[in-house]
């Protein structure tokens, strides 16, 4: 009964010692059911690895398929323009509202084929603010002629970011509709770089590069802006030119309007409707375009809370848009590859309740498999640590090779960070995911927008802040817990885990607290450090 319950590696340990059965020690059944899931979860998780370096694969394979702004298939004869609709969907952002309608009205395209929608749902001095603001600019502000600018207030969220979409579309008057998020600032040539590729008959939407208004502001902005850029080089870059489905990422694009109306339309059943929206354009046989070249500067969360709420919004509406769009895919007729990128980018975030299971399942898998010896341990563990540790790092180093190749080198000091912040989200974004495969329903929470201009500048949309309850604790418990299994692992002499032991403390301590002390201690220093995109990465 006792080696059933605990298992023969607990007995050989308690009574001969930690070497004495090393190398000869056979499973049990208590063990094979703590092993198998372990196993299986490892695998899955190298799957999800190996499908990152095939998509840096793919970007480079088809290196020569990449869209370039000044190389369109076609462009638009003067005075053929088409007519633009650009639509602004804010919630509550009254401190950067300013900096949005101001770049969007100094757009260079005809005012005669160019209009501005200011699409608000706010339900606080938002709203007067807004309301100010564009009156300001419809009667020519700073320089500059009268804008063709409205302010569309709805007294309810219905529908939240799409419904907001949908009515805006009803009284629109473009043949295309560019969209930007309140934290985005697009330069004055940007629109001119992308309409061109409507010329194109076939092309349903074009998405640009996002880049990073405030990426030297802090160590996690530093980290954040490597995430984001790590999906914008290698997988919009890599599904985008090798012809598969990619998606629309919420703002910074231009939308063909019929295009939309042939998918179904703006729908709030997710909270991805961006996602959503794009899987169903493409399946209804839309082409998408992706610019690398043409950037568009936005704001990163400057505070973890902040973050985690992006981040598990993201994880919840892409799994959510799995549920809902995969079996159409699935059963349609598009080649075998898309299918195949479509099921790896829509259930991607089922890592992070694998992840949580991989860390009930550590301690004892290593506890139980010391007995293997150290060269049976690397000869599983360490293909398997390749295919899902190694492959993060990879992507990342590539993709800042790509955007930064005089200092992308100098990526490696934020490899153990990056990879520690991708643990430390686990719990959040487990939640999210569990919510999405459940049919839980939330309301679309918005990121907050700080406008934080300098380092010791207390920010006045504090007012936004939001707390994770006991998320922050539950973190650090598991991080103490993790702390312990490396006093385990030193003590029996299973140095080989220790470095990945290492990334769960510091991941669950930093997010956790984070999220406690924020808004706690206000940035101290003199001298100011606008916001501002930096010729080299991560303030190098």
């Amino acid at each position: 009964m006792f080696l059933a319950s605990k298992g023969f590696g607990h007995y050989l340990h308690t009574h001969y010692g930690d070497h004495t059965f090393r190398g000869l020690y056979r499973w049990n059944g208590f063990d094979l059911a703590i092993l198998i899931p372990y196993f299986v979860v490892m695998v899955i998780l190298a799957f999800y690895g190996i499908h990152r370096y095939q998509l840096v694969w793919l970007y480079y394979r088809n290196k020569k398929n990449a869209a370039k702004w000044n190389e369109p298939g076609g462009r638009f004869a003067s005075g053929e323009l088409p007519f633009v609709t650009v639509q602004l969907p804010i919630y509550n952002e009254q401190f950067v509202i300013d900096r949005l309608i101001d770049a969007v009205c100094r757009i260079e395209y005809p005012r005669d084929r160019f209009e501005i929608q200011l699409l608000d749902d706010s339900t606080d001095e938002t709203v007067q603010v807004a309301e100010e603001i564009v009156q300001r600019y419809a009667h020519g502000f700073a320089g500059m002629a009268p804008q063709p600018i409205v302010h569309l207030h709805r007294t309810n969220r219905h529908g939240y970011k799409a419904g907001a979409l949908d009515e805006g579309l009803k009284v629109a008057r473009g043949e295309l509709v560019a969209i930007f998020d309140a934290d985005f600032v697009p330069a004055p040539d940007w629109l001119m770089k992308v309409v061109d590729h409507f010329a194109e008959p076939g092309i349903g939407m074009v998405q640009t590069r996002w880049t990073h208004l405030n990426r030297n502001y802090s160590f996690m902005t530093q980290v954040e802006a490597i995430l984001l850029d790590g999906h914008f080089v290698l997988e919009h870059g890599g599904r985008s030119r090798s012809g598969v489905f990619f998606n629309f990422n919420g703002t910074a694009g231009v939308w063909r309007r019929v295009a939309i109306s042939d998918g179904g339309g703006w729908q709030h059943d997710t909270l991805t409707e961006d996602t959503d929206l794009s899987y169903r354009v493409q399946m209804a046989g839309w082409k998408f375009k992706y610019l690398q070249d043409v950037e568009c500067p936005a704001e990163l969360p400057i505070e973890m809370t902040a973050f985690k709420t992006q981040q598990a919004r993201w994880a919840k509406g892409l799994i959510q848009t799995g549920k809902k769009i995969l079996p159409r895919v699935m059963k349609s007729d598009v080649p075998f590859e898309t299918k195949v990128q479509a099921w790896c980018h829509l259930t991607a975030n089922i890592s992070y309740p694998l992840m949580i299971v991989l860390s009930v399942l550590l301690m004892p898998a290593m506890i139980i498999r010391s007995w293997q010896g150290y060269i049976q341990m690397l000869l599983i563990d360490l293909p398997l640590f390749i295919a899902s540790t190694m492959s993060v790092s990879t992507f990342y180093l590539v993709s800042q090779k790509e955007l930064f190749p005089k200092t992308w080198y100098k990526t490696f000091l934020y490899i153990p960070f990056l990879l520690a912040l991708g643990v430390g989200l686990t719990i959040t974004n487990t939640k999210a995911v569990m919510e999405a495969l459940f049919g839980y329903k939330t309301a679309f929470a918005r990121t907050p927008k700080y406008r934080v201009k300098q380092k010791g500048e207390a920010s006045q949309a504090k007012v936004y802040r939001k707390r994770l309850g006991i998320v922050p604790w539950i973190e650090l418990l598991l991080g103490t817990y993790f702390a312990w299994t490396i006093w385990y692992a030193i003590t029996t002499e299973n140095y080989f885990t220790i470095p990945f032991l290492f990334l769960f403390v510091l991941g669950y301590w930093y997010t956790g607290l984070l999220s406690l002390f924020q808004g706690l201690f206000e940035r101290a220093g003199s001298g100011s450090q606008e916001m501002h995109e930096k010729p080299y990465p991560m303030g190098i």
